[in-house]
């Protein structure tokens, strides 16, 4: 078995890590129901590779992500940092008095259970005393009903933890103790890299981590998610330089997300270069320390064309992080395929991949380069004989600032479809998806040079805690409905149970825009003579000999991506 070892940082990195979970703990579920949809009774996902297995204090047996979540102090909201499972009881105060001043206590506001959190609680209770009564029924009275937990999380949801329902291992989350600030103050490099203290978190951090590796027998790379908005991009930066000195054979690819509106800037230039500066730093810092990066947030997500049968509220990060989580999830779905049984007579997986054959095909065919755009379709169309090329056109990108329609012959792509539905309503067959692309790859004129595909039978399933994000022509088992759109009505978990997706990496030059904005705005605002930013990059702690590396970097990726005619013309 080959592990992967999950760090989410940042809040909206951890808003979406938490709908990815909630995606692998809602498939664990429906695979052991025996009533269930056979389709996701299959074994061929092994989800070892993302789970470990422990044993509480009492010898209950858990089941918990590999996985290490940062965060600011106060953003688990009615959780404990010692997660549900496990119980960890605060420390008894002693009677000992050994000081006879005055005493001031400070104590953060307490935030209750909501209705979803409620539910899981009681449910937990109910299944304890079923074991303890020696097998008793766990069949309990339903204290509350599905639509009034789904319209709890729809008008209430003000933390990541508000709708997670997977149980956590103490050491997965971890408050950066000393930086109570709000989200909106902790919003640029400068400030992150001041409040993160290496001696006094980052060691801590590293052990937490260090725990879930030593586990692992073979581990196949780390899924990195980071909040790249703000001030988390410097605390993962600064752990990654270690990470990457203490691991230096794992494998790192990361997301650099952030929500809809986090690209805004305010009214005034220096505001406006401050941003600018941040975004050249964050990215060039991050994508030093690991061997894919993936940017992912759109500046508006609802009007956007990946949107097209969804009804998303970008003011809500429960919203759009779903559809980035869902994305992750689809993407991350070979990592954990279990190997091919040959006595099997209709295969329901195919193109199983680890971790670093991803990174290797992206970044290494054809040209050098780290930064690939994801795109997504969300739900897939359906696949018919006359209609295969729809899949491809429907995919659309998650990843801001690129270039539309770009040929580009050295293009690499790594695509996966699951779920996927055939004309006839039924599951379309691993081979049928496969035919399907193919003929659409033959149709198509701007074929990349080389593509993996990837493909299953399991769809994406829709917990109880997903968003009401579902436009009206998206039916039951994801399938769209002829009629017209409205944007009154939005379904959710109890209207929509499961969508074929379908989500693809690609190397390409269409990502030049991206890269091209962060070169010219470092050396612009940064580096050259009289820039108006390079007092602030002094402040942040950067030297000009540091800016330039960077920038060189930069001009890398860009050369690596620009057509021969360009990068040759000098």
């Amino acid at each position: 078995m080959k592990e992967i070892v999950t760090i989410q940082v940042g809040d909206y990195a951890n808003f979406i890590g938490s709908h990815f979970w909630n995606f692998q703990d809602e498939l664990m579920g429906l695979a052991s129901d025996p009533h269930g949809d056979p389709v996701f009774n299959s074994q061929d996902l092994n989800m070892d590779v993302l789970y470990r297995t422990g044993e509480t204090q009492q010898g209950i047996l858990s089941y918990t992500p590999r996985l290490v979540s940062i965060n600011m102090k106060g953003s688990l909201g009615s959780m404990s940092s010692h997660g549900t499972l496990y119980n960890n009881d605060a420390p008894i105060a002693s009677d000992v008095v050994t000081w006879a001043g005055q005493v001031s206590t400070h104590v953060s506001e307490h935030h209750k259970r909501n209705l979803f959190l409620q539910s899981l609680y009681e449910e937990d209770q109910n299944l304890n005393m079923a074991n303890e009564a020696n097998g008793g029924s766990t069949g309990s009275q339903r204290e509350y009903q599905d639509k009034d937990i789904v319209d709890s999380l729809e008008n209430g949801v003000q933390f990541w933890t508000d709708y997670s329902k997977v149980h956590y291992h103490p050491q997965s989350l971890y408050e950066l103790s000393g930086v109570w600030m709000d989200l909106e103050e902790f919003d640029n490099y400068g400030i992150g890299r001041d409040s993160f203290a290496w001696t006094s978190h980052g060691e801590e951090i590293s052990d937490r981590l260090r725990f879930f590796v030593e586990e692992c027998d073979h581990m196949q790379g780390i899924q990195f998610i980071v909040d790249d908005s703000g001030g988390f991009s410097a605390v993962a930066a600064e752990f990654l330089e270690n990470l990457v000195d203490d691991y230096t054979n794992t494998p790192v690819m990361l997301y650099a997300t952030r929500g809809p509106g986090s690209n805004a800037r305010l009214q005034s230039k220096k505001h406006t270069i401050f941003g600018d500066l941040h975004d050249a730093i964050s990215f060039a810092r991050l994508s030093s320390y690991s061997k894919l990066i993936v940017p992912i947030g759109l500046p508006i997500l609802s009007t956007s064309k990946a949107s097209k049968f969804l009804r998303i509220n970008d003011e809500k990060p429960y919203h759009s992080s779903a559809v980035y989580g869902s994305a992750l999830h689809s993407i991350s779905l070979p990592f954990r395929m279990g190997p091919v049984r040959p006595t099997s007579n209709a295969c329901s997986f195919s193109g199983a991949v680890d971790v670093n054959g991803v990174i290797e095909m992206l970044s290494g065919q054809g040209r050098q380069n780290m930064v690939s755009i994801l795109d997504v379709a969300m739900p897939a169309p359906t696949l018919t004989g006359d209609n295969e090329q729809s899949l491809l056109e429907n995919l659309q990108p998650l990843t801001p600032q690129i270039e539309e329609d770009v040929e580009d012959l050295q293009a690499v792509e790594y695509l996966t479809v699951h779920g996927a539905l055939a004309s006839a309503g039924h599951r379309a067959s691993v081979s049928e998806v496969k035919d399907m692309i193919h003929a659409a790859f033959e149709r198509s004129n701007m074929r990349p040079m080389f593509c993996h595909l990837s493909a299953t039978l399991c769809p994406l399933p829709i917990p109880l805690p997903f968003p009401s994000i579902f436009g009206n022509l998206v039916g039951q088992r994801g399938e769209l409905i002829n009629g017209q759109l409205t944007d009154a009505s939005r379904k959710g978990s109890l209207d929509v149970h499961s969508i074929p997706m379908a989500a693809r990496l690609r190397s390409n030059s269409a990502i030049l825009p991206f890269l091209e904005t962060r070169l010219r705005n470092l050396h612009q605002f940064g580096i050259e003579r009289g820039a108006l930013g390079a007092p602030l990059l002094s402040s942040w702690g950067f030297g000009k000999e540091e800016l330039v590396e960077m920038e060189e970097m930069l001009s890398k990726m860009v050369i690596a991506l620009s057509p021969p005619q360009l990068s040759d013309s000098d």
